[in-house]
């Protein structure tokens, strides 16, 4: 429960601020917003402010018919709902798909100028890259996490950010958020290991117990682990993911720069890492292990929260950078696609057909759902082997 409230909410941060881009950018340039969504449809539950006679107050809307009740009024403002489906969200901008009543209205999207179409398209990114770098600053007040494979500096710990299922570490009980303090196997001891040594002294101890003292949640304990061999690999190892993490702290002057700084170098590495991949699968390589899907990211985003605000903290910066480098790639139904339509409507000068744009941004959109569901049973298998163990895992206090 704690897993799946906490991506919930971490959730509703990123889309919420997406859509916020779009909204306040939308409402500056004089258009008309007619909702405002978290999750996609069907609506489970809405509110707008109306008025009556003159009189304004705000009116909750369950269902269509009530919301048609309304429309016979003069009405104000937007549909602030709640939708069935939380896997996003979305604004729904009036004339945005240029062909329904009031499309000509002088505070419509479709009749604006491509300059203010393109940054209210634009804006949810741009918000998006915002809300990482003001997380990011936070962050850097408070004392941030600074990882590497060798010494990550002052006071760094070895700590565990992953465990594989069913792997050695997984069955003895160890969790994400140990911080391993020192190792012995064989009558030799290892006092506050990296990620170098760490890895050198599990592989030259494969075919013994070894014995490891760690801490988590503020507690000493120890486990005896036997290696094994790691699949596709020659070494032996405990199943985890390590990382020597080190405290980074600024004065609030600098943290702003530098958490600004740290967003753009982050975006930059993302847009590297998806350029990988699309080589990648132009190749026709795999990419088992490489995406991460709802479920995959409901599980690490619990996994963060257990080890620590600030690694929530982080984690949700990097994912708000994820979702700003996704949305502006030119694929129909993201922002980045709705963006190429207006620059070839302008090169072309003259306006892409509504009804054909918004045909293929259907059918992007579909894709990308039919891609999301894909994703999304893939992650269901990688949790114990099914469903079961996937949703004990993500329930768990």
């Amino acid at each position: 429960m704690f897993t799946l409230l906490t991506f919930i909410a971490v959730l509703a941060v990123l889309v919420i601020s997406h859509e916020f881009g779009h909204f306040i950018v939308a409402r500056k340039n004089g258009i008309q917003v007619d909702e405002f969504g978290f999750g996609f449809p069907p609506r489970l539950i809405g509110i707008r402010r109306v008025s009556f006679g003159g009189k304004k107050k705000w009116q909750i809307i369950w269902h269509k018919r009530q919301l048609e009740e309304v429309l016979e009024h003069d009405h104000l403002g937007t549909i602030y709902s709640i939708n069935l489906i939380p896997l996003g969200g979305f604004v729904k901008i009036k004339g945005e798909s240029g062909f329904e009543e009031g499309a000509n209205d002088p505070d419509s999207f479709f009749v604006k100028k491509t300059w203010q179409k393109a940054i209210v398209i634009a804006a949810g990114v741009i918000m998006n890259f915002f809300l990482a770098g003001v997380l990011l600053s936070v962050g850097y007040m408070i004392g941030m996490p600074q990882v590497g494979d060798g010494d990550a500096g002052p006071n760094s710990k070895l700590q565990v950010v992953q465990v594989m299922p069913e792997m050695p570490a997984d069955k003895v009980g160890i969790k994400s958020g140990a911080e391993i303090y020192e190792m012995s196997a064989g009558g030799q001891i290892l006092n506050a290991p990296n990620v170098n040594n760490f890895r050198e002294f599990v592989n030259s101890h494969r075919n013994e117990d070894i014995l490891v003292k760690y801490k988590f949640e503020g507690k000493n304990l120890e486990k005896t682990i036997k290696p094994e061999i790691l699949e596709g690999t020659d070494r032996a190892g405990f199943g985890v993911v390590i990382v020597n993490v080190g405290t980074v702290r600024y004065p609030w002057y600098r943290a702003i720069v530098e958490g600004f700084k740290s967003a753009g170098q982050y975006l930059f590495m993302i847009f590297a890492g998806l350029w990988s991949l699309l080589k990648q699968l132009f190749a026709g390589q795999s990419l088992d292990g490489q995406v991460a899907g709802p479920v995959d990211v409901a599980v690490i985003t619990g996994e963060a929260a257990r080890m620590g605000f600030v690694y929530l903290l982080q984690l949700t910066a990097l994912l708000s950078l994820n979702l700003a480098a996704i949305n502006i790639l030119p694929i129909p139904a993201l922002d980045g696609g709705r963006l190429m339509f207006i620059l070839i409507g302008r090169i072309l000068r003259r306006e892409i057909k509504p009804r054909i744009e918004n045909f293929i941004h259907t059918v992007g959109f579909v894709l990308l759902m039919a891609l999301v569901v894909t994703v999304t049973v893939k992650d269901l298998g990688t949790f114990g082997g099914g469903f079961i163990e996937w949703w004990k895992n993500l329930i768990r206090f």
